[in-house]
């Protein structure tokens, strides 16, 4: 028999219980992302070198080397140091930091697109650098690049099987144990690519909501008063 709908309600609960894991995975490493980016992204428009030049560095190299290499570098070689993580938080710090770099550059983007005028405005009024930031400049930077970031919480999303290789029992690695206890891998990895499919479909909706509603916003200020 190719499909098994018995088999697969008998799945089912065991794949719905891994798709919390892979969800906290994403959520948790996306969140991380966000903060990590923006604090490169503002530590790379530094104007002193010995801050920007070493921040681009590190950018340039998490962009450029493998996010499984530096999940596998996180848990097995931390150790090494003396700083042992869980598999789960090593995954989600990996995540969250190889999607930092890239989220830098589209927040990087964002703030070099705001107005010259809006950061002399700020010189002249004597904000200092943190209120200039959180009340004029990150205000207007973010709305337009959240298409961007909404792009790499989807890529986020479908790299969380990479944590089966360290033992996180995510979605995929469930799937695998599933199959192989009975030698049957067609349905918990057809269930798991309907499940990726779905959530990316659901994500990107969530994503399109968020830019309309922030263009409204800023099309409208008042509210219509």
């Amino acid at each position: 028999m190719f499909w098994d709908w018995n088999y697969v309600w008998e799945i089912m609960p065991s794949l719905l219980r891994a798709s919390l894991v892979t969800i906290e995975a994403t959520f948790l490493g996306f969140l991380l992302a966000l903060v990590l980016g923006l604090v490169m992204a503002i530590l790379r428009m530094s104007r002193s070198q010995w801050i920007s030049v070493p921040t681009a560095g590190l950018v340039e190299f998490i962009r450029s080397t493998p996010v499984l290499i530096q999940i596998f570098f996180i848990f097995f070689v931390f150790p090494e140091f003396g700083i042992v993580l869980p598999a789960m938080t090593a995954g989600v710090i990996a995540l969250g930091l190889h999607y930092g770099a890239y989220c830098s550059e589209v927040y990087r983007a964002g703030l070099e697109n705001v107005p010259r005028g809006q950061w002399e405005a700020s010189t002249a009024l004597n904000l200092s650098p943190y209120i200039t930031f959180r009340d004029i400049i990150i205000p207007q930077a973010i709305p337009p690049v959240v298409p961007a970031l909404g792009n790499y919480l989807v890529a986020l999303f479908k790299e969380t099987p990479l944590l089966s290789a360290i033992a996180v029992l995510e979605l995929m690695q469930t799937a695998k144990i599933l199959g192989s206890e009975n030698f049957r891998y067609v349905e918990p990895i057809t269930l798991v690519g309907v499940f990726f499919l779905v959530m990316s479909l659901v994500a990107a909706a969530l994503i399109r909501q968020v830019e309309r509603t922030l263009n409204q916003s800023l099309r409208n200020p008042g509210g219509g008063q």
